[in-house]
């Protein structure tokens, strides 16, 4: 192996974001966050989801949500949902309302 190609190949700590689980793992990434890990001090990658949060491996339904993009997408279509349903009641006021009046006509 040329030394001038190829990457070093170092110990890294991957920690988990969601859960906080942290495991280390040979690879050629150069991180530049360190942090201690059982009293040595490893190169650090975080990630958004490991085998420690990830459904399948956690047997269980509900996906961990770390960065919020369902938190977002509720709500924004929760916004709608609120819209649409005062759309709605106004539909319901203004034909109650032209009831009314061909009552009252007649």
């Amino acid at each position: 192996m040329k030394q001038s190609k190829h990457p070093p190949y170092q110990d890294i700590l991957f920690v988990d974001s969601s859960t906080g689980e942290k495991f280390v793992i040979g690879s050629t990434m150069q991180p530049t966050e360190t942090a201690e890990h059982e009293g040595k001090t490893y190169p650090t990658v975080r990630l958004a989801v490991s085998s420690a949060s990830h459904p399948f491996f956690t047997g269980s339904e509900k996906f961990i949500d770390s960065e919020g993009r369902v938190s977002r997408f509720a709500k924004r279509y929760q916004k709608k949902r609120e819209q649409e349903k005062r759309d709605q009641e106004q539909r319901e006021k203004l034909e109650k309302e032209a009831s009314l009046k061909k009552k009252k006509k007649s």
